[in-house]
């Protein structure tokens, strides 16, 4: 095989026969070379005519997975993105103590302000449009993405192979869970495959430089660390690359620019002062590591649990298409192994950080597939039964309650005769719920706050702390006799029996329900409870 330099870039490409005929070259300069395209490849433009049917297919199954995850993940669904852009655009929301801090950027949540200003300008600004708009546009995405996956597999390998990588991808629980979340994580991944699309891996379609930067750079934007999984992958194009000074000159150093200085001037317009976002976060999670506030894990952890948790049973066939796929494969698999790496060595761990490499997992798992001798049928069997089990399960049940109970807020909001005759007390863990971004009512409500310790302080306590090691006495605290209380209080059902007095004494009673199953550290239960105070005997609302 050939390197050839293009664009700065290399592609590698089949030499053709000596004994055939005169090869002849493109007289347009502004194209490269055609790759002589492997046993099985199509040209992508395929995808749009013949395949138009798995398009819209992928579409569909992205679509109903939308709908069919109404559980809840991790507060960063909601407080980093939804909540942030409802403030943008409706001036009433709440913003978390990373945007005072200014760790996080605008240029993610602007994407759903976009949305939302176009639903409001419509007049169609809804509280259920706004909830399932951006998802659904998440979802189209991460669609976009799996397509994408399934054409690069085209070009590398055969179709055979690239329709079982594609069946892994789709079949993935952890990528069911989280493909259709506004989380930056999903974001991340899905510019991922779009970048490595692009990307000259041996045997693939001529190298676009430019595009496959400029969606790492947007990715690294959304999410800094979003970099990590593409320095093997950036410094091995460096290096085979045979002109590395144009390389660097015509495309590293110019997306480099246009992504910082375009974040660099959207979060001057909204944080009104000059702020390198990227450098914040880094310095706060790498630097300083002070993400271990909200946990901390051994470093073995990610190989131990987290990442055998993430691909679940998919991981027997990773291990084995590792060792079946060819040795152009490998820079996938050192960037797998380099991730799980790096994110080790971080004290504060969880399964989604390491979701952006997932994809390539399944390229392994794909082949893995492909070559089965014997036992086909049963292996193909036993990971869609096992992934969609575990998908229904995660999507429909594990931690939904969090959601369910927004529902209930917003009737009461609509019940209220004015916004501020009710007022909501939320007495979970803090971020439990989602906010003002699922509600899309300017309702009095109440959180326990958890902002890490920024001072350096010893023995630091947030309130959420401060209140669950004495629930009663914090009550107590808060509201004495004459204070005016909230008119609904919203627990876990673990909290019920500790409250149980204060409850009694202010006239509250319980009004409604919620399965949860949720069990994290004591703080919780199965069941979310709703608490209505009374006024003379008869419920406030009612």
């Amino acid at each position: 095989m050939d390197l050839e330099g293009g664009d700065g870039g290399i592609a590698f490409r089949g030499l053709p026969s000596r004994s055939g005929p005169k090869t002849k070259l493109r007289k347009r300069k502004s194209t490269l070379y055609a790759s002589v395209p492997e046993k099985g490849a199509r040209p992508a433009a395929d995808l749009l005519g013949e395949n138009i049917y798995l398009f819209l297919s992928i579409i569909a199954l992205r679509i109903l997975n939308c709908f069919l995850v109404q559980t809840s993940f991790v507060p960063d669904e909601y407080w980093q993105s939804l909540e942030v852009a409802h403030h943008m655009v409706f001036n009433y929301g709440y913003l978390t103590w990373e945007w005072t801090e200014r760790l996080r950027g605008y240029t993610y949540p602007l994407i759903f302000a976009s949305i939302y200003k176009i639903l409001h300008l419509l007049g169609k600004d809804s509280v259920q449009l706004l909830i399932w708009i951006p998802r659904l546009a998440q979802a189209l995405l991460s669609a976009l993405a799996d397509l994408r996956l399934y054409s690069l597999m085209r070009q590398l390998d055969s179709q055979e192979v690239a329709r079982w990588v594609l069946f892994c991808q789709l079949c993935s629980w952890f990528t069911w869970y989280c493909c259709t979340r506004t989380l930056t994580n999903t974001m991340e991944a899905v510019l991922t495959v779009l970048a490595l699309f692009y990307y000259p891996l041996e045997g693939s379609k001529p190298v676009n430089s430019a595009k496959y930067v400029s969606l790492v750079a947007f990715a690294f934007i959304i999410r800094p660390t979003a970099i990590i999984p593409w320095i093997p992958l950036l410094c091995t194009h460096f290096w085979q690359a045979r002109r590395k000074l144009p390389l660097t000159l015509h495309h590293f150093l110019p997306v480099g620019f246009v992504a910082f200085s375009s974040s660099l001037i959207i979060d001057r317009i909204f944080f009104g002062q000059w702020t390198l976002v990227q450098f914040n976060f880094l310095k706060f999670n790498v630097l300083q590591n002070l993400g271990t506030f909200y946990g901390s894990h051994p470093w073995h952890w990610y190989f131990s649990q987290g990442f055998p948790a993430v691909l679940g049973t998919h991981l027997p066939f990773f291990i084995h298409g590792c060792f079946l796929a060819p040795k152009r494969y490998h820079i996938l698999m050192v960037t797998v192994l380099w991730t799980l790496l790096v994110y080790s060595m971080l004290g504060h761990k969880e399964f989604r950080f390491i979701y952006s490499v997932l994809p390539f997992c399944m390229v392994f798992c794909g082949y893995s597939l492909a070559h089965l001798k014997s036992w086909k049928k049963a292996a193909l069997s036993f990971l869609f039964l096992s992934n969609t089990l575990l998908a229904f399960y995660t999507g429909l049940v594990h931690q939904r309650g969090t959601l369910d109970v927004m529902s209930h807020i917003q009737k009461v909001c609509h019940r209220s005769p004015n916004k501020s005759s009710a007022s909501i007390l939320i007495l979970m863990p803090c971020h439990s719920t989602p906010y003002y971004s699922h509600v899309h009512c300017p309702l009095p409500m109440r959180f326990l706050q958890c902002p890490p310790d920024l001072s350096g302080k010893s023995q630091y306590l947030d309130e959420a702390d401060v209140f669950y090691q004495n629930p009663l006495k914090w009550l107590h605290k808060e509201f004495p006799e004459n204070a005016s209380l909230p008119t609904h209080m919203i627990i876990f059902s673990a909290l019920e029996e500790e409250i149980s007095v204060f409850l009694a004494a202010r006239n509250y009673e319980r009004t409604a329900i919620f399965f949860h199953t949720h069990l994290p550290e004591g703080r919780t239960g199965t069941h979310i409870y709703v608490y209505e105070q009374k006024a003379n005997g008869k419920l406030k609302e009612s």
